[in-house]
């Protein structure tokens, strides 16, 4: 039996098994895992592999899943995830799928579970286990350097601005290289009491909105911009970087943000931005 994120018990899958993944970064790992065949449907978000992705039905986005184009294709297994996918949808999606796989890796680390649960349940054990080598390997790697400490904002979005809290997969990889993100956990809630527009939105939030004050920029040695979900550019890291006075970097979003088996490559992504220095 294979324990998900919400501790539902999976047996191995048999017969004729036909998997959908509302998950982009779980996609890319199902096709890794050796699964290309027993994948039936995805999201529009899920664009790696290329070019074999195409070849799989679209459902939807993750968060606006077609239920009906979904249920026609006849899933077996539906892979989800407590962040990308709304609870109402996955509990309408229970009702004509025999078997919701829950998963949220919540820290690198959590990618060895991943595999395990993943490989365990579709017979893939070997290929988990290969994967597993490899990003073990590369947090060796990573681990084996004394990094010196910098505080970042890792911003996802503009109109309004977001970020990420310590809670997230993003703020816990950039950990592997001692870059704290801001806010940190003793950040009080509420914004510009005062005038003071340096404090996230809300208390425990995972995704807090936040302005741009001098009081804020003075905490940060840098800023990071992702190039997804929001697509920030060059241009933007410039534009605010004039603004701020600070170092602004422009980073790869699905680097710093993918589990799964994109998370190797990420955390020698990760290494190699580290060495550049902030």
């Amino acid at each position: 039996m294979w324990i998900d994120a919400i501790g539902q018990a999976h047996e191995t899958a048999s017969g004729d098994v036909r998997i959908a993944s509302l998950v982009p970064s779980i996609t890319e790992l199902l096709f890794d895992l050796g699964l290309a065949d027993r994948l039936v449907a995805r999201t529009g978000f899920c664009v790696h592999p290329e070019p074999a992705v195409r070849a799989l039905a679209k459902v939807g986005g993750t968060k606006d899943v077609k239920l009906d184009r979904l249920r026609a294709l006849a899933p077996t297994h539906v892979v989800v995830n407590i962040d990308e996918n709304r609870s109402e949808t996955v509990d309408e999606i229970r009702s004509f799928v025999p078997h919701v796989i829950v998963t949220h890796p919540c820290a690198p680390e959590d990618n060895f579970a991943l595999y395990r649960l993943l490989g365990g349940i579709f017979d893939r054990d070997a290929q988990a286990e290969a994967l597993a080598a490899q990003l073990r390997a590369a947090l060796d790697d990573i681990r084996a350097r004394a990094w010196p400490a910098r505080r970042v904002l890792y911003a996802i979005w503009q109109d309004p601005w977001m970020t990420v809290s310590r809670a997230t997969y993003i703020s816990r990889m950039l950990a592997l290289v001692n870059w704290a993100t801001w806010p940190d956990d003793g950040d009080a809630p509420a914004a510009c009491a005062d005038g003071d527009c340096s404090r996230p939105n809300a208390p425990g939030e995972r995704y807090p909105t936040f302005r741009w004050s001098d009081s804020l920029v003075r905490q940060l040695d840098a800023v990071l911009l992702s190039t997804e979900p929001y697509r920030f550019t060059e241009d933007h890291a410039d534009a605010l970087e004039r603004q701020i006075g600070k170092p602004v970097l422009l980073v790869d979003g699905e680097m710093l943000s993918w589990y799964g088996s994109r998370a190797v490559a990420g955390v020698r992504y990760l290494n190699g931005l580290a060495s550049a220095g902030i």
